[in-house]
């Protein structure tokens, strides 16, 4: 075999060093292609092959599984365990809810049998009772998958509804940390703390920092994931919370944030303090 076949090119720039798979913390999730590309197979194994190490996780953004074909479905599964990429279901499960206790039930089981290892129970769009909530938790744990469980500060948002007269509201902060709270206690590995109200679509002087930091005192932020689709979001929470931060963020962004996080590119820091001089040249 080649030794040289899974070198890097340019190896002797140091950059900060990514630890081994499966790793606990600086655990960064993309969405399966949604808004600008149909999820091919032939899209989805080039990232993997070109940029699977530095992803720990994919997920099936607004139930696009639903419109595949199972095999392929169960083909993108294979594709992401082969690179050592956990699957989840994302956010889908409140779609799910319309038909049902028993539909809900039945997604738990085809979601084990197709191979997903994480599942989301999200709330985005609509109310779901936190009993029911944390009942479906432990429900996805007892089946030996990942119970994801996402909290949301606003109501009624998520997949662009923003621009198509849906209603939002706020939820008060009290009952967001004592989501955040039951959550925990519940025993849930990692919680996704959804974007809308407190960064997507608002400039960054009305970006609700205190909620962030505020989790984070409490509970601090190994517990979550944070969604941070956006550059100058990402680029916020490596540079004020930790290059460690659990970060769900699209497949688009991958290699910046990665220049970021390593320290490649971009980040002003890389050039503080060191002594920029070259005089090889000179006559």
């Amino acid at each position: 075999m080649d030794k040289n076949r899974h070198r890097h090119a340019l190896e002797f720039v140091d950059i900060e060093k990514l630890p081994p798979k499966p790793r606990k913390k600086g655990i960064v999730e993309v969405r399966v292609p949604y808004y600008a590309s149909s999820p091919t197979l032939t899209y989805i194994k080039d990232l993997l092959d070109a940029w699977g190490e530095y992803f720990d996780g994919m997920k099936f953004a607004c139930g696009t599984m639903r419109l595949m074909k199972k095999e392929h479905v169960e083909e993108i599964i294979g594709m992401c365990h082969d690179h050592d990429v956990y699957v989840s279901t994302g956010g889908f499960v409140e779609r799910v809810l319309v038909q049902g206790e028993e539909a809900v039930d039945r997604y738990f089981g085809e979601c084990k049998d197709l191979g997903f290892d994480v599942v989301e129970i999200s709330s985005g769009f609509i109310r779901i009772d936190l009993e029911d909530k944390l009942a479906m938790v432990r429900k996805v744990k007892k089946m030996g998958m990942k119970p994801k469980p996402e909290i949301s500060l606003m109501i009624g948002a998520g997949a662009g509804t923003h621009i198509t007269g849906y209603t939002t509201k706020l939820r008060p902060l009290a009952d967001f940390f004592a989501e955040a709270k039951a959550q925990i206690k519940s025993g849930a590995e990692v919680i996704m703390i959804e974007s809308e109200g407190l960064t997507e679509d608002l400039p960054p002087n009305k970006w609700r920092k205190d909620v962030i930091m505020g989790l984070i005192k409490e509970f601090g932020y190994g517990r979550f994931m944070f969604e941070a689709a956006d550059p100058e979001v990402f680029k916020w929470y490596l540079l004020n919370v930790s290059r460690d931060v659990n970060l769900f963020i699209d497949h688009t962004q991958v290699t910046e944030f990665n220049a970021w996080r390593l320290k490649l590119w971009g980040d002003p820091g890389i050039w503080k303090g060191k002594r920029i001089e070259y005089k090889g040249g000179r006559p």
